[in-house]
């Protein structure tokens, strides 16, 4: 028992009916796939709740004992563990709710909890007053369910359409409650239930709560009642019921009562109906399929005694409460058994059917015509069911058709009455009493039912017998098409019916008879055949004397009264001065011809409302003239009633154009409102008369009314502009004034006898207003003050009306406070839920209000802008100021707030709401207001729950549906409506979250608006008191059917409401104020993204555009979750969603590891081309990728007849205009003004002639255009969506933790998505606009593969694979290098930026195959020239050459685009085409690339291109640049020639095409900025290098290409060498500036190592030879430049060797202490690099000069003396050596000094470089701090190392270690190579001055030797060519004794331990290098020479 008894949380009561009734809904109403299976199981779980239909579970003892104990003992509720506590309180409700419905306790406990789960439903409503609606909504549930149930069944009168399957299930079911009482359980709860009783127990019991409660629980109730009898209905409808069921009806009808007003209540007259269809055998007659069948089941056939039970039972003389349904009742059996009797199986039931005239006189005495007007007819509901009125139309129809005689009876009676009326009237005495009015009642009958068609069904059209044929196409009717077959003979009996009914017509009848032809004139075929009628009835007597006789119902009959009367009225027309004008004078129509009139001319009305052809046809008559008549009979003085009719009828004539215009002018001219004041008349006139002093008088206003309805419908028509134009000012105005002034203005305060007329007026006058302001365009003409002729003089001409309108809602204006009173008066009787007389009325007066107001929102811009600009005196405020003002009611600002007030009764006024929304969504336009919105809407807290109730009221509407505006059901049409007030509301939403806070969007979405955004805390709605807010009303829109396989539901049933909800959410997580409380809110309580993206991709082949919008919104918000959660560590989350988007098995549980053979066999390439294994399944990123269609239908070129095509272009661009989205689109109306204006333009018959023509053209003009506007939101859809994608890809690839996604894995999605975009970017059809944001996601694709196989191959893996690179097969690498080169071709000629995304992709790619870089171990050169050739190839060489040949197959084509670009274009794809460029060169061993650069004649362009760049360059070195950009070409450019000039055939080629030439004119290379004097412009933040940095960019390439120049020409090296040397000399004076610079920074050193390696080589004394024919002056000239670099090189040495060095060493860690390592390293690096050249200068000038030592030239003076401070004591060398750098050679101790450090360094460095290979090779065992301390060069920012992960760590650390081994490396060979330079230099100067010099001294001067040796130490170090240059050094001569100081300071320097240092050097290093052994001669000779005793 005790699991029986666990509580229900959902309430059984209420949770399962509610899901019973959506499934019953949903599988019979909106028909939805697989729903027969789950009503199935639905209809067998409830089946007890229909057998025991409304029946309560019963109270027990033990639940009622089990329940006290909750409070104490817990009670268990399902599906939640262990048993939870009730307060006290709850369970004393729940007694109480037991005892008032009379219903077990538990159930009483579940419905309070349930109450209390949907409590933020229903705000300001308690839980016990929310279990009282979920109570009923429970039974309405069942009710509703049963309905619809029993109407899905098939049978006689209508079929739902409904598959069989689903009909089989429902019938069977349905007859098997059928078969267990159904209709006797209906028929007792109909008779109980009763909202007054009900009402008084709740009552008692406080169970009742506000207005609205009330409304609501009272709305429950009856509908319960109505759905019950319409069960009933339905199944009478379809099938009979049984006989006790029939009976046990009759008995309840029997004690049916009638309500106040004489006519039944809605229940009751769906039972009447019931027992009608029960009678009904009129089927019978149709020849449908299934007749046969359906007879066989008619029980009135087949059953005797159903037929003798209900005969009896209605023959009972026992009368009924309702006389008048007893009567109907015994009509309909009448006319049944008559049926019968004609059929061949009535012969057996030849007793009953012999009763049928009985029965039928019964009912007349019963006055069954009587009640079918007033019980039946009176009813509203009727209206609402069509099968209601199709049932009596064949109960009246079947009576005429049936018994004719009974007709003529009746007919014969009326004559026999009329005559005795008469008599009596001759005889003034009374008429008789006992006249029986059955014609009468039965005319007004047929009058009144088909006056009214809410089905457009026409059933009227049965009374009319064609007799000629219809020329009408747009016509069809029973049987129109086909005049000639014969009509039935029921029509041909009815036509007959109306036709004789109208001869001899006795004048009792008459007016009945008129209004019956004006129901039966309803529909546009009734009023032609009832026009016809009249034409018709009028004809024949013609030719009478007086022309007036003939039949008294026809035109001609009617007309000429009309004009009688007007001749009669005119006569006696008072002189509008004279007195007694108001008295109306005593000849006149009395009150019988009043109605007859007025009959007469509703009837008129009726007719030309519907039939065009009537009206013009009567209007155009010549004799009869209706409209002037009329217009006549208006200025007699006849009662207003009957002006009123006269009036609308003049409204339906002028409802047609043509008519109208004449109209508006006769109705000037008769000046019916007087418009001209006579001079000297002394009060008005006309229609104002009539309203102020007798209408007034009256309190009723039928003119007034009639007249604001003339003008609409006028005004509608045409509206003249030059109206009264010679008598006042022309215009509209007058009638404005009086509309406005007159009767709106006044309305509210008239005294009204039927208080209801006051909303009527009210409305009338708003609905012309409201048509004027709709059609008004401001114009500039409207802001300028134009004046006309008026008798003599000029005077200001009237605005256009809508203009005045404007102008009256931008002031406050006496109209403007009306409406807002109006619209708060209405808001106020909407909050009372009280019926209120005129209640229809007041909503559209509200309406209207509303309307008048969006529409001055929508035009107020152009009005204020044009305004503006015309400079007009107009004052005028915008409307949102005008509605922030005080309210004279309340005294408060709360203009606003009633208007959002609206759309709380959004259920109740769907339109109201949607206006409502409109307007707030205008004003939420502007910011300023927003925040003062914010605070009138929160600061009373009543009001602030309501208006957010309401807004989410409107989101959550269930009915609301998407669908065509052009629908006409109504259900439909409010349906849209609801819908569009959603998407209004979400609009507001977006475009408030984008302005300041505070904002109306956080309000509204339950976000703090008094307090910091980011501190919300959400909540589920009811969670510690938090309300239901908007974000929960769209987060419950989106979720609806998320947990279904079939996805959200919204995505598919409104795709344009969901994409909005999706934005909202999105621009919540975007914003950084809603970010973090929105995604906390949505992933912890809702897991709202992972549950939607599951669902992806969203597919609807109706709206692709909307689709791809939500999927869009749906990406980017699933990015920023990503994101964010990786930032947060929030490891699972990200995870979650990773795999989601990721995978590629399908969702089970994932396989064991077993599967890595099977991984093996798929890289194969048919694995690869996704055959891969069944169990795959599509990643959820492709499949999105899949729906974004890529190609896109383009319109056709417009095919123009009539238009100019480049004209209508012109105008359509002119009519485009950025909408809300962003996208550019025309505006279709617009330009439909502009095409008809100009239609309209053109005169002469030739164009209206051309005029449809004409029309049909601008149709399809705007035809194509919403064509184009669909082709452009669908390709700004598909763009956006496309972005969204890749910036999902491109967060999961780089924002994620990168091991959530395995290396190998994350290869093959790369793969996956790499081809897939390229598949679909290269279709044939693919839309290049989307070719872009392609390109830049295959750029960040390709980068992060790139980085991930290089990553992968650091780690060590993959190498040794056999099947390729990495974990991504060769083959795959393969592929994407093809698709990516056929993507690069597949642009051609067009879209170079985007190109620059793909060149950036291809060098990420062709990063994959460069070997990384390796440690230098000093071993390698050890192997034999014959291994390293035949050592096997590795994989990235294997990858190049695969990658070379790829390329090379696509020929020309590529080379043409890739050089093309890399010449001109924009400068980004520039750059990166020449890096292309380089790429490709450098792995190009063929060299093809290289030849097709040089002869198609680019590389000659890029070289001469230097030229034009010298310019641009020279700007950049301005203090403050404009743009880098030229820079960055430039040393784009000079990359790829150093590339270029690397292979021997390139330099050669270089050189001929002038590349020094050019670089010689340039002149930037001159233009050296002050060395950092303008540090005051540095950049902050480091981005712009500083002018000299900038300097040195330019610089540096140039040099290094030169020297690559100078390294690679071995044939032509002498041409080279000259032409840099000229280069040298020509910018001299800079180079020798840069060469004795005084700050020696980093730059300045790389500056120097590059010039002194060019000087080198090129400075020498052969250089000139090649000059051939160079003049003497000119070589004079060469000859000292080449002096002065080689001294400045000399003296540079001596300020690098000596110690100024170390104190450039320090000098760099101070300055920067954070990278002082590296940068030291490269300090390094440099100085050796300066030295080894100079001293390589040094040894070629050596050389050059003579192969032997005594007659070389010496470079350095014979001093042995080292510099000071060698010690490393900082003394300063500039003390030192300066003094002798420029004015004597430096010393030869200088040599050796360098060469100590050297050799001292060389150890330094080698240990260090020992040390650093060590700890590469066990990488695994370092320290931590070691490693630290190893990332920390390469990791920028404090705390960098710290966040990177242990494996990123070692990867950098072995970085680094490679890094320092390899500069290591290098610093070892530059010092072996110093140290054997200094060694030859040394030996060759000692061998000089030891062995071959002579000593000067005093005593023999004039020796030879001494000015040889002189010139030897000469500036030009030529010596043979110029012996005799004076220009000695400050040495002039060398003495013994510095000859023997320089031995023994030589043989100081040279010890022991420096040879022995030497000889080790070559042993650890030059062994294994090449020059083995040099090193120890040199030592041994040098030894030699200065051990050699003195000679």
């Amino acid at each position: 028992m005790a699991a029986q008894m666990a509580v229900n949380s959902g309430a059984s009561l209420w949770g399962p009916l509610k899901e019973l009734w959506e499934t019953v809904d949903g599988a019979v109403l909106r028909r939805q796939p697989e729903s027969v299976h789950l009503l199935d199981l639905q209809l067998k779980k409830h089946k007890p709740h229909f057998l025991s239909l409304f029946k309560n579970p019963p109270k027990s003892a033990e639940q009622r004992d089990k329940v006290r104990k909750a409070s104490t003992e817990g009670i268990a509720i399902q599906g939640q563990q262990g048993s939870r506590l009730l307060p006290e309180q709850l369970l004393s409700e729940a007694f109480i709710l037991s005892d008032l419905f009379d219903i077990g306790e538990l159930a009483a406990l579940e419905l309070l909890l349930a109450g209390e789960h949907q409590q933020p439903h229903f705000p300001g409503l308690t839980r016990g007053l929310v279990a009282v609606l979920l109570y009923w909504d429970g039974r309405l549930c069942v009710a509703n369910s049963l309905r619809t149930l029993i109407q899905s069944r098939h049978g006689k009168t209508f079929t739902l359409d409904l598959s069989g399957e689903l009909v089989a299930l429902t019938t069977r079911f349905t007859d098997e409650l059928m078969s267990q009482g159904l209709t006797k359980r209906i028929l007792t709860l109909v008779s109980e239930i009763n909202v007054t009783r009900e009402f008084e127990r709740l009552q008692k019991e406080r169970g009742l709560g506000n207005e609205k409660h009330r409304k609501e629980v009272s709305d429950l109730i009856k509908e319960c009642r109505q759905a019950l009898a319409e069960s009933l209905f339905s199944w009478t409808c379809q099938s009979p019921l049984t006989k006790d069921d029939t009976l046990a009806l009759i008995g309840h009808l029997e004690t049916v009562t009638a309500q106040a007003d004489g006519s039944l209540d809605s229940v009751n007259l769906a039972l009447v109906m019931s027992l009608l269809y029960c009678l009904d055998v009129s089927f019978v007659e149709q020849g449908t399929e299934d007749r046969e069948d359906l007879l066989q089941a008619l029980p009135l056939l087949t059953e005797r005694q159903y037929v003798s039970a209900v005969h009896s039972r209605l023959m009972d003389g026992q009368p009924w409460k309702l006389p008048g349904l007893q009567a109907v009742c015994r009509l309909a059996w009448a006319l049944s058994l008559r049926v019968l009797s004609q059929l061949p199986q009535g012969s057996a039931l030849v007793e009953f059917t012999e009763a049928d005239e009985a029965l039928a006189d019964q009912a007349l005495l019963g006055d069954v015509f009587l009640f079918m007007k007033e019980g039946i007819l009176g009813c509203e509901s009727l209206t609402q069911e069509e099968f209601f009125i199709r049932r009596l139309h064949s109960l009246i129809t079947d009576f005429l058709a049936l018994m004719p005689v009974k007709v003529k009876q009746l007919r014969n009676r009326a004559d026999e009455d009329a005559r005795l009326v008469h008599m009596s009237l001759q005889m003034d005495s009374e008429p008789p009493s006992s006249l029986r009015k059955d014609l009468d009642h039965l005319m007004a009958l047929i009058g009144e039912f088909y006056s009214k068609d809410p089905f457009g069904l026409e059933l009227g059209l049965e009374f009319w017998c064609p007799t000629e044929s219809l020329q009408h196409t747009s016509l069809q009717g029973s049987y129109l098409g086909m005049a000639l077959q014969r009509p039935p003979h029921k029509q041909v009996v009815l036509s007959k019916f109306v036709r004789q009914m109208g001869d001899l017509l006795p004048s009792t009848l008459y007016i009945s008879y008129l209004r019956m032809l004006k129901g039966l004139a309803n529909g546009p075929q009734c009023a032609h055949y009832c026009f016809s009628l009249l034409k018709t009835n009028g004809a024949t007597h013609s030719d009478n004397i007086q022309g007036v006789s003939g039949s008294p119902v026809s035109w001609e009959h009617f007309f000429h009264s009309l004009m009688l009367y007007h001749e009669n009225l005119r006569r006696d027309f008072p002189n509008p001065d004279a007195a007694q004008y108001r008295h109306p004078p005593l000849r006149g129509i009395t009150q019988r011809e009043m109605d007859g009139l007025t009959s007469f001319l509703q009837l008129l009305t009726a007719i030309i409302t519907w039939s065009e052809n009537a009206r013009l046809a009567l209007c155009e008559h010549p004799q009869w003239t209706p409209v002037i008549v009329m217009l006549g009979l208006l200025q007699c003085s006849v009662p207003p009633v009957l002006k009123a009719e006269l009036l609308h009828c003049l409204a339906a004539f002028g409802k047609s154009p043509e008519i109208a215009a004449s109209l508006w002018q006769s109705l000037e001219y008769t000046q019916i409102l007087q418009t001209v004041r006579a001079p000297g008349q002394r009060q008005a006139a006309g229609i104002e008369v009539e309203l102020n002093e007798i209408e007034s008088s009256c309190e009723e206003y039928p003119l007034t009314r009639s007249f604001c309805h003339l003008i609409s419908t006028l005004v509608e028509s045409s509206l003249p502009v030059n109206l009264g134009a010679g008598l006042r000012e022309p215009g509209f105005q007058p009638y404005l004034n009086f509309l406005r002034d007159s009767v709106f203005l006044a309305f509210p305060t008239r005294a009204y006898r039927r208080p209801a007329e006051k909303w009527e007026v009210a409305d009338s006058a708003l609905e012309v207003f409201h048509k004027l302001l709709r059609d008004y365009e401001p114009q500039p003409s409207d802001f300028v003050q134009e004046m006309v002729e008026l008798q003599g003089e000029q005077v200001p001409a009237h605005k256009p009306p809508g203009h005045s309108i404007m102008f009256h809602l931008l002031n406050d204006s006496p109209m403007l406070a009306l409406c807002l009173s109006l619209l708060e008066e209405g808001v106020r009787q909407l909050d009372t839920y009280a019926p209120l007389p005129g209640k229809k009325h007041l909503e559209s007066a509200v309406l209207h209000c509303l309307c008048l107001l969006d529409l001055a929102l929508q035009k107020e811009v152009v009005f204020m802008d044009l305004l503006r600009e015309s400079q007009a005196s107009l004052l005028v405020s915008t409307l949102e100021q005008l509605l922030q003002g005080v309210s004279p009611q309340t005294r408060r600002a709360d203009h606003i707030v009633n208007l959002a007030r609206y759309l709380y009764h959004g259920s109740s006024n769907p339109e109201a709401a949607f206006q409502s929304a409109k307007i707030l969504r205008r004003i939420a336009n502007y910011p300023n207001i927003q925040s003062r919105l914010v605070g009138d809407f929160t600061h009373n807290q009543t009001v602030s729950d309501k208006l957010m109730a309401g807004f989410v009221e409107c989101l959550d509407n269930e009915e609301a549906e998407e669908g065509p505006e052009k629908d006409l059901d109504p259900q439909k049409k409010v349906a849209r409506i609801r819908h569009e007030t959603q998407i209004h509301i979400l609009n507001l939403l977006i475009t408030s979250l984008e302005l300041k806070t505070p904002n109306l969007a956080l309000y509204l979405l339950g976000y703090e608006v008094k307090k910091p955004v980011s501190s919300t805390n959400l909540q589920d709605p009811g969670v510690l008191g938090c309300p239901r807010s908007c974000l929960h009303a769209i987060l419950s829109l989106l979720q609806r059917g998320t947990e279904k396989r079939s996805g959200p539901v919204l995505t598919r049933q409104a795709p344009h409401l969901a994409e909005l909800c999706y934005q909202v959410i999105y621009q919540l997580c975007a914003c950084s104020d809603t970010s973090g409380p929105t995604m906390r809110y949505l992933r912890t309580s809702q897991d709202f993204l992972f549950s939607h993206l599951q669902h992806l991709p969203f597919i609807l082949p109706s709206n692709q555009i909307a689709a791809l919008s939500q999927m869009s919104w749906l990406m980017k918000t699933a990015a920023i979750e990503l994101r964010v959660t990786s930032l947060n560590r929030q490891r699972s989350h990200t995870q979650r969603i990773v795999s989601l988007l990721l995978d590629d098995q399908p969702h089970t549980q994932h396989t064991a590891d077993g599967e890595s053979g099977m991984e093996e066999e798929t890289k194969s390439v048919s694995g690869f081309l996704h055959f891969d294994t069944v169990s795959k399944v599509r990643r959820k990123l492709l499949s999105v990728l899949d729906a974004i269609e890529f190609s896109q239908d383009m319109p056709e070129l417009l095919q123009l007849d009539f238009f100019e095509r480049t004209q209508i272009e012109q105008v359509i661009t002119n009519c485009e205009h950025v909408n809300e989205q962003g996208h550019t689109v025309c505006n279709v109306k617009l330009l439909h003004r502009v095409l008809v204006a100009e239609v309209n333009a053109l005169q002469g018959m030739a164009a209206i002639g051309q005029r449809p023509l004409l029309m049909e053209e601008v149709n399809s003009i705007l035809q194509q255009v919403v064509e184009r506007n669909r082709v452009r939101r669908s390709l700004s859809a598909k763009r956006h969506a496309l972005q969204s994608w890749r910036s999902l890809v491109e967060t999961l690839l780089t924002a994620c933790p990168a091991d959530l996604i395995p290396a190998d894995d994350r290869q093959l999605i790369i793969r996956d998505l790499l081809l897939d975009l390229h598949d679909k970017v290269l279709s044939e059809d693919a839309a290049g606009e989307l070719m872009p944001i392609v390109a830049g996601a295959v750029f960040t694709l390709t980068a992060h593969l790139s980085q991930s196989v290089l990553s992968e191959q650091q780690q060590g893996v993959g190498l040794e694979a056999s099947s390729g690179f990495a974990s991504i097969a060769n083959s795959a690498l393969h592929l994407i290098l093809r698709k990516l080169l056929d993507f690069i071709l597949c642009t051609g000629g067009g879209y170079q930026r985007l190109r620059a995304h793909l060149y950036g992709s291809l060098l990420y790619y062709l990063q994959i195959a460069q070997k990384p870089e390796e440690p230098d171990t000093l071993q390698t050169a050890g192997k034999a020239m014959w291994e390293r050739l035949t050592a096997p190839e590795d994989g990235f060489s294997k990858l190049q050459r695969e990658n070379l040949a790829i390329i090379e197959s696509y020929g020309k084509a590529l080379m043409e685009v890739v050089c093309r670009d890399a010449c001109d274009g924009h400068e980004i794809s520039r750059m990166l085409a020449l890096a292309v460029l380089d790429r490709i060169l450098s792995i190009d061993r063929q060299n093809q690339w290289l030849v097709y650069v040089c002869n198609s004649g680019y590389l000659r362009s890029l070289v001469e291109s230097l030229r034009q760049d010298d310019t641009a360059l020279q700007s950049l070195l301005t203090p403050q640049p404009p743009l880098l950009k030229p820079l960055y070409i430039y040393e784009s450019k000079m990359a790829l020639l150093t590339r270029v000039a690397k292979m021997g055939q390139g330099a050669v080629e270089l050189l001929r095409c002038g590349l020094v030439a050019q670089l010689i004119e340039c002149q930037v290379f001159d233009m050296v900025p002050e060395s950092d004097a303008h540090r005051v412009m540095r950049d902050p933040s480091g981005f712009i290098p500083s002018p000299m940095d900038r300097y040195r960019q330019i610089l540096l390439p140039t040099l290094r290409l030169f020297q690559v120049i100078l390294t690679s020409t071995t044939m032509n090296h002498q041409q080279g060498a000259a032409q840099v040397l000229q280069w040298l000399i020509v910018h001299a004076d800079t180079i020798q500036s840069l060469l004795r610079c005084q700050e020696l920074s980093m730059g300045a050193l790389q500056e120097l190592s590059l010039l002194t390696g060019i000087i080198s080589k090129t400075a020498l004394p052969g250089a000139l030879e090649m000059g051939g024919e160079v003049n003497s002056a000119a070589l004079m000239e060469f000859q000292g430049h080449i002096n002065r670099f080689q001294r400045l090189c000399l003296s540079l040495l001596g300020r690098l060797a000596g110690s100024e060095r170390e104190r450039l060493l320090k000098q760099a860690e101070i300055a920067a202490p954070g990278e002082s390592a590296e940068r030291r390293e490269e300090m390094e690096v440099a100085m050796q690099q300066v030295c080894a050249n100079i001293m390589e200068y040094c040894q070629t000038l050596l050389l050059q000069s003579s192969t032997q030592a005594q007659f070389s030239i010496c470079l350095f003076s014979p001093s042995g003396s080292e510099p000071a401070g060698r010690d490393g004591g900082r003394a300063d060398l500039s003390s030192t050596l300066p003094s002798m750098a420029y004015s004597r050679a430096p010393s030869l101790g200088l040599v050796l000094y360098l060469l100590k450090n050297t050799a001292a360094d060389f150890f330094r460095f080698h240990q260090s470089h020992r040390q650093s290979l060590g700890k590469l090779q066990s990488l695994d065992q370092l320290p931590p701090e070691e490693l630290k301390e190893l990332c920390q060069g390469l990791v920028s920012g404090p705390g960098g190392v710290e966040k990177i992960s242990s494996v990123q760590r070692s990867l950098l650390a072995k970085r680094r270690l490679v890094q320092l081994i390899n500069n290591r490396a290098k610093l070892l060979a530059l010092c072996s190579y110093v140290i054997e330079t200094c060694l030859f230099v040394l030996w060759r100067h000692l061998e000089y001055y030891l062995l071959h010099c002579t000593p000067t001294d005093p005593k023999n001067s004039l020796l030879p030797g001494a000015s040889l040796y002189r010139s030897r130490l000469a500036d030009d170090s030529f010596g043979g060519l110029q012996a005799s240059a004076g220009r000695g050094l400050g040495l002039s001569r060398v003495s013994q004794q510095d000859l023997d100081l320089l031995k023994s300071d030589m043989a100081a320097g040279f010890g022991e331990a420096l040879q022995r240092k030497l000889l080790e050097v070559e042993g650890l290093y030059s062994q294994v290098r090449s020059r083995y052994t040099f090193i120890q001669a040199l030592v041994r000779r040098i030894r030699g020479l200065l051990r050699q005793p003195k000679s």
